[in-house]
């Protein structure tokens, strides 16, 4: 695979603070959304990569793995415990394999540690253990397979819809259906499609953690949404329609005479959809944020002179 700098992807230097990571992955995701680029394959591959960068990177553990291993940054658990396996294999002089063991296997590792080579090992342990990796515990025992985890990526309206994916591991493929309303960190297990069982023993399981992407648009709150919507003064004051975007499709938002600047509106059930419960819905805040005009020409300005006057 090859290597992607995240800190490139999103323009920002190795010393980045969080608050200036959070504004570059705003600034990006903006320009490269899918909504704002339709049919452009390229755009939509440089979101999905701003996308990850910015959960790499956001994530303090994970940017620590990252700055410190690279592209095998998603292996660093597995390689730590390795080397502590190894180190007390080595002081017991058992010469024992570190992966073998109880049941459930000797750790934890992803999906992609799995699926290269014929023995069931990627390239990245092999280069660590030299193909020590490869020698079975020996015996009759039965053992069970190792369970693999993975980690699947979405984008808030990909979670927002039901849909298909087709996951690869081992060289099979998995159609799995991803429910509406799924939620960041959430995991699903997939039983029997872990690594195969020894001498009979029975198959691991998959475990898939999503990780859900931060939307420009919105921000979610269990099965609510907020947003921030630009409000024109002379609607504010006189009253009438503003336009908003939800996650189906824009609708037309009545506006008081007199609405206050910041003041938040609820449109029931326009929301995120609930999990599991199909035509049920959360609620979507719109915050609005009311624009000032700016460039006035002399007339307009004496016309807000009369104004202020009149309300002396």
């Amino acid at each position: 695979m090859d290597f992607i700098d995240y800190y490139k992807v999103l323009g920002v230097s190795k010393t980045a603070t969080q608050d200036e990571i959070r504004a570059a992955y705003r600034k990006l995701a903006r320009k490269h959304h899918p909504d704002l680029n339709p049919n452009d394959k390229e755009a939509n591959k440089k979101f999905q990569q701003i996308n990850e960068a910015n959960e790499v990177l956001s994530d303090p553990e994970k940017r620590k793995k990252y700055d410190q291993y690279g592209k095998d940054w998603q292996h660093a658990e597995a390689f730590e415990k390795a080397q502590q396996e190894a180190g007390r294999q080595s002081r017991r002089g058992a010469g024992r394999n570190p992966f073998s063991g109880s049941e459930g296997g000797g750790g934890t590792f992803t999906s992609e540690d799995f699926e290269q080579g014929d023995g069931g090992f990627s390239d990245f342990f092999e280069s660590l253990f030299g193909g020590s990796g490869r020698r079975s515990a020996g015996g009759n025992a039965r053992f069970r397979g190792q369970d693999y985890q993975a980690e699947l990526q979405l984008s808030l309206t990909e979670a927002a819809a039901t849909h298909q994916r087709v996951l690869t591991v081992n060289g099979k493929n998995i159609r799995i259906t991803i429910p509406a309303g799924v939620a960041n960190g959430q995991v699903i297990k997939l039983k029997g499609h872990g690594a195969p069982g020894a001498n009979g023993g029975p198959d691991g399981d998959l475990y898939i953690t999503f990780i859900i992407g931060d939307d420009p648009r919105w921000t979610r709150e269990g099965n609510d949404l907020r947003t921030d919507a630009p409000l024109d003064l002379y609607t504010a004051v006189l009253g009438g329609e503003s336009t908003v975007e939800t996650l189906n499709g824009k609708v037309k938002l009545k506006i008081k005479p007199g609405t206050a600047n910041g003041t938040t509106v609820r449109l029931k059930g326009k929301g995120f959809p609930v999990y599991k419960e199909e035509g049920k819905y959360g609620d979507l805040y719109v915050h609005l944020e009311i624009q000032i005009p700016t460039n006035l020409t002399e007339k307009e300005k004496e016309l807000f002179r009369q104004l202020q006057h009149l309300r002396q």
